[in-house]
């Protein structure tokens, strides 16, 4: 009688707790082909069994951490490395991979139209593996941003809709490979701009901006579903007019639209208390961004970003030179997570899925990345209770651990999983 077992290799990790359906269960987790395997068809419909068994000694697994917005890291600058930037990508890429990172947005900031012009065409998606994370889509964020809440984004380099979709195209000629795209809402002609980037499939953020909560509104009637770093850039609550704060308990979001906001959770950009108020208001749309720099991963001194020279400060603060203008963080996806659990007090599932499920809903890729759900992509890390990233793994294969560092899959066929694998 034929089998209906199939010939791909068949993973169990097993002596863990995976994070799914918004919990952390007692449960192996099943890995095949590079995706999630549901164990209950492979038993009774294939009669199959694991070929690899991994003890994960008590360890959580959780999906892979997705980040939509990182402006470089490791001595990379996205925005101005343009001579190197397939090289630029693939190092950050690669640097990720040791907290727990697994795809992300590699994110532009206001440049001058040559720049975009060089460097959109040659950011490509791309999947994760051991070469580094994947490349999940560009995040443009400037130069239609208010010149009063642009932050470190140079003024001269920033520009109204003037002829409205003309102007987007002339800045930065092609949007291919573009996902995310940062706007001020208040600038006129935004609305049509945000309903031709939605029919192009590009989400979109509001941010850097001044505006008041009718012009938030109409924005998110028009089709923005995010707000880019809540608090950050943008004017303050008011109680008779809270901005775009407001949005996260606005009763004029569209039913059925679920409104995200970023929060770069790293103890400098947003105090506690602020990201406690975000939490506790709208707890199913915070996304944790690192809005990472250059310097991330390197040590303290002076560096570029974009179009800005920058400092960064013995206590871990990256100043626009000569100023103490934030122009970004150096923390990495594990320490918002930490940070985020610990400031909020919430649960340690809900602190994972703010860097996980979130993110890959804001964007809408829930189908494939962000959960450790049946056929999804088979991206996820291996944590400590402390949430210390143990180890990372790509469609299923080992890419990094604390142990070795980053392999690649050959050394991982040939060498085992540094302290995990059981072969039965």
């Amino acid at each position: 009688m034929p089998s209906n077992r199939s010939t791909s290799t068949i993973y169990q990790f097993y002596n863990c707790r995976i994070l799914k359906d918004g919990r952390l269960q007692r449960e192996d987790l099943w890995i095949r082909d590079g995706k999630i395997l549901n164990p209950e068809k492979l038993f009774f419909d294939e009669k199959g069994y694991a070929d690899v068994r991994i003890d994960c000694k008590n360890l959580l697994i959780a999906p892979g951490y997705i980040d939509v917005q990182i402006n470089g890291g490791f001595g990379v600058d996205f925005s101005s490395d343009v001579e190197n930037v397939e090289e630029g990508v693939s190092k950050v890429a690669k640097g990720l991979l040791a907290y727990g990172c697994t795809s992300f947005c590699p994110t532009i900031v206001t440049s001058p139209p040559e720049i975009y012009r060089q460097i959109i065409p040659r950011i490509k998606l791309r999947d994760g593996s051991s070469e580094g994370a994947g490349v999940l889509g560009i995040h443009i964020e400037g130069p239609f941003i208010s010149k009063d809440k642009k932050g470190a984004h140079p003024e001269k380099y920033l520009k109204k809709f003037r002829q409205g979709w003309d102007d987007v195209m002339e800045t930065y000629s092609t949007l291919d490979g573009v996902k995310l795209f940062t706007i001020a809402p208040e600038l006129e002609h935004s609305s049509d701009i945000i309903k031709q980037l939605v029919k192009r499939n590009i989400r979109v953020s509001v941010g850097h901006s001044s505006a008041n909560l009718s012009q938030a509104e109409a924005a998110v009637k028009a089709g923005a579903t995010c707000i880019t770093h809540l608090f950050n850039a943008m004017g303050p609550f008011h109680h008779r007019d809270p901005g775009i704060v407001g949005l996260l308990t606005s009763h004029k979001i569209p039913k059925g639209v679920t409104l995200f906001y970023g929060m770069i959770a790293d103890g400098i950009h947003t105090d506690p208390a602020a990201l406690r108020i975000a939490y506790r208001a709208h707890p199913q749309g915070i996304v944790l961004v690192t809005d990472a720099i250059t310097a991330m991963g390197l040590p303290i001194g002076s560096y570029k970003v974009g179009q800005q020279e920058f400092e960064v400060t013995p206590e871990g603060r990256a100043f626009v030179l000569g100023t103490k203008t934030l122009i970004g963080s150096i923390v990495t996806m594990d320490k918002c997570v930490k940070h985020f659990l610990e400031a909020t007090n919430c649960s340690t599932e809900e602190a994972l899925e703010a860097g996980t499920r979130h993110p890959a809903e804001m964007l809408g890729i829930a189908a494939q990345k962000g959960t450790l759900d049946y056929n999804s992509d088979a991206d996820f890390i291996l944590l400590d209770d402390e949430l210390n990233v143990q180890a990372t793994y790509i469609a299923g294969e080992l890419v990094w651990d604390k142990v070795k560092g980053n392999h690649d899959k050959r050394a991982v066929q040939r060498k085992g999983i540094s302290g995990f694998k059981d072969i039965v």
